[in-house]
């Protein structure tokens, strides 16, 4: 670290790179004032710094840093009471995955990782979690949902989430969340209405991903993707509160829905109760789903009132092949024979 660094009291823009140090020295950052521009690269292995100094840089605009642990990330998000002013922020909270975290620079430009943690469920945490922010990755940490990680009314902007060997996770969303009935309307505004890409590998515990209720805000989802999880058996799952409505709603569209992988889930049962419509599909993968009986993807209709393979779609992958022939079933009877030329056995 260059001598008198704490006298660059005019500095706007400071990037730090093989600079050799573990730890930011701390008493530098709050006498330079000025900084608009922190980057401390080297993800994840390089340079950490202490929240509460980050905080104290109220011009702040660019954000690139590695915090060793959840109480320097609290810290930092008490201190500067949000960070609505930054206009991008790519932070790493824990010890992380050096091969996965490698390509940082490709994430999008309001990024978050949380990475072997544990999660005090007390509330004080989600509650000061920060706005705008794009993608999400949650790896290794106790938390049993989203809920435990971040206000979700703050997640309109929420592009892409990535769930990593989460073995405590149970589900996305705490079904406490939903004591009301599915609006009738896509919401446009709510929580996860911006989403794109979901990703869910290797955690244990999960038994449901998305509740039934949240559907309608899926408008964005072009690609959801589960593999591993032991205990996965529902991909939407109903809520206690959607059992007992006496009108419950038997049809979504996922409009822009184009990707669907689901792999190694031995005890899935069921991707939804209700029926999807996913006209704009261009890749199904099932492998390794022994259990997974019925498929409720709705195949566009001919005038003559049969099935047809909807208009992008390129490839089904299905594994093991005995399964696609005489276990799943689909919406329409003659939906395999329609679909047939677009499938392919194998191993993934």
């Amino acid at each position: 670290m260059p001598q008198g660094m704490e006298c660059l009291t005019n500095l706007r823009y400071l990037r730090m790179n093989g600079c050799g140090e573990k730890e930011f020295p701390s008493g530098i950052l709050p006498k330079l004032s000025h900084l608009q521009v922190l980057v401390l690269e080297e993800f994840p292995s390089g340079i950490t710094v202490k929240g509460k100094e980050v905080g104290s840089l109220r011009n702040l605009e660019t954000l690139e840093c590695h915090f060793e642990g959840l109480s320097d990330f609290v810290e930092y998000l008490r201190s500067r009471d949000g960070i609505q002013s930054l206009s991008t922020y790519k932070i790493l909270v824990g010890m992380v995955d050096y091969l996965y975290w490698e390509n940082i620079n490709d994430f999008p430009s309001k990024t978050v990782g949380l990475c072997n943690l544990s999660i005090n469920r007390d509330g004080d945490f989600q509650v000061k979690f920060l706005n705008g922010i794009q993608r999400l990755i949650c790896e290794r940490i106790d938390a049993r949902s989203l809920c435990d990680v971040l206000s979700l009314e703050n997640a309109t902007e929420l592009e892409d989430i990535n769930i990593r060997d989460c073995n405590n996770m149970e589900s996305l969303v705490s079904s406490s969340w939903f004591c009301y009935a599915p609006p009738p309307l896509p919401s446009y505004n709510g929580m996860f209405s911006g989403l794109k890409e979901f990703y869910c590998g290797g955690c244990k515990s999960m038994k449901k991903l998305f509740p039934l209720v949240l559907l309608p805000n899926l408008v964005n989802l072009e690609r959801i993707e589960v593999r591993c999880c032991e205990k996965m058996e529902e991909i939407i799952g109903t809520t206690d509160e959607e059992s007992r409505t006496s009108n419950p709603i038997t049809e979504f569209i996922l409009p822009k829905l184009k990707t669907l992988k689901l792999s190694v889930l031995p005890e899935l049962k069921s991707i939804c109760s209700a029926k999807l419509i996913c006209n704009s599909l261009k890749k199904i993968r099932v492998s390794f789903c022994k259990k997974l009986k019925r498929m409720p993807i709705c195949l566009p209709l001919l005038e003559n009132g049969q099935p047809s393979p909807p208009p992008s779609l390129k490839k089904i992958e299905a594994s093991p092949k005995e399964w696609w022939e005489t276990v799943v079933e689909w919406e329409h009877p003659n939906a395999k024979d329609v679909l047939r030329p677009f499938v392919k056995f194998g191993y993934w």
